[in-house]
């Protein structure tokens, strides 16, 4: 299985559609075997379920997720896992153990025109 983290120095990334980077994590019977990350270039979230979906990621474990970038995911047959946060390696390690759930709470729903920063909404990063 290979799982995406959206990733930024160590940290699960609180926004999908602007994430730096993923870490990518193969596992083979629930043990991590290879790790590696990939850049996104700040490509925007159409742009990026096509990176994950080109890199044969399975599971993408992600902070805020807006609907838009949910339904992208569904129709690349990725699970998608939002609502994480804290240390990366650790939400993988939650994820292989069977602890970590998709959090409906992790679900960006402000998407605005323009600019939009979702540290300025609580639900989209459940600390």
């Amino acid at each position: 299985m290979k799982i995406a983290v959206a990733y930024e120095n160590g940290m699960v990334f609180q926004h999908f559609g602007k994430c730096p980077s993923f870490l990518i994590v193969v596992s083979e019977a629930a043990k991590v075997v290879e790790k590696s990350l990939l850049e996104t270039h700040g490509q925007g979230h159409g742009a990026l379920v096509t990176l994950l979906k080109e890199a044969d990621v399975d599971v993408l474990i992600c902070g805020g997720c807006g609907m838009g970038a949910r339904n992208a995911l569904r129709e690349a047959n990725i699970t998608l896992i939002s609502g994480a946060a804290g240390n990366a390696e650790m939400a993988v390690d939650a994820y292989l153990d069977g602890t970590l759930y998709d959090n409906p709470a992790g679900q960006c729903h402000h998407h605005h025109d323009g600019e939009h920063n979702c540290s300025a909404h609580e639900h989209c990063h459940n600390e």
